[in-house]
């Protein structure tokens, strides 16, 4: 196992891609060492940013101590192996990650999980905006694998997205699941404004409180459970909201009927 240790307070992002196990796989502390990163606009030696020693464990595959909040695009294509984080990291965290595991033992930057293809992201504080979402002009959202977020996540978080689970423990912020085509997002507490907005396919289950549904959404049934994968049901009951219509969607908003009951005049239309 790789052990990076922030040897100090950053002012500057930290690009740093080759923060991943293959890159380190075959190569010696001093190879490691000398591996180019950029912080600001000059180019640097990780070991310039990171204490870096060995251990004998082989997992995690690689461990980073300490404020690393300024370090991005660590994970980034990330294909196997085990990253663990004791701290906060930076933006594009796992971007394009198709397979291995990335822990967080802390928050997380916008764009965690960017077009994520496989694997398992946790994160065990906040994540912020744009999780699991795709850059800017792409409509390449999450295709795979599985996001666990213990806390609050920010907006547009599961946009685009194709396939995989997303389960949040605390809040989600506006426009989850924005043209979401597939896959399933679980929201353990209350979600903001939009949730769904012109999503195709797929399914958001909220457990706690939601405004209002889009009035581009249709009350279809109410159910006492939702599957949220192969593994794993959610306890209801839920209210079953079908849409995005304006989109021709077919997609499923299941909202708490127990933590929603301003919604139960929606009941007379079923």
């Amino acid at each position: 196992m790789i052990v990076l240790t922030v040897q100090k307070k950053l002012q500057f992002p930290v690009m740093a891609e080759c923060i991943t196990p293959s890159v380190f796989q075959g190569k010696t502390i001093d190879e490691i060492a000398a591996l180019e990163i950029w912080e600001g606009n000059k180019q640097k030696k990780l070991s310039d940013i990171f204490k870096i020693e060995q251990t004998p464990e082989e997992i995690p595959t690689i461990k980073i101590n300490g404020d690393a909040s300024e370090v991005r695009r660590v994970g980034s294509s990330m294909k196997t192996g085990e990253i663990v984080i004791n701290g906060n990291i930076g933006m594009h965290l796992g971007e394009k990650m198709a397979g291995g595991k990335i822990t967080v033992n802390g928050n997380a930057g916008q764009w965690a999980g960017a077009e994520l293809k496989g694997g398992l992201l946790e994160i065990h504080g906040n994540a912020s905006d744009y999780l699991a979402s795709p850059y800017r002009g792409s409509d390449s959202g999450m295709r795979g694998g599985k996001i666990i977020v213990d806390g609050n996540v920010g907006s547009d978080s599961g946009v685009f997205m194709k396939k995989g689970v997303i389960k949040i423990h605390g809040d989600a912020g506006p426009f989850l699941g924005f043209r979401m085509r597939d896959g399933a997002i679980h929201v353990e507490k209350n979600a903001a404004t939009r949730v769904g907005a012109s999503m195709t396919g797929g399914k958001i289950i909220v457990s706690g409180s939601l405004n209002e549904p889009m009035p581009t959404f249709t009350i279809d049934s109410i159910k006492p459970k939702v599957k949220l994968d192969d593994t794993e049901s959610v306890a209801g009951p839920f209210y079953v909201f079908l849409g995005d219509l304006a989109e021709n969607g077919t997609g499923k908003l299941f909202v708490s009927r127990i933590n929603n009951p301003h919604l139960k005049w929606y009941e007379k239309f079923l």
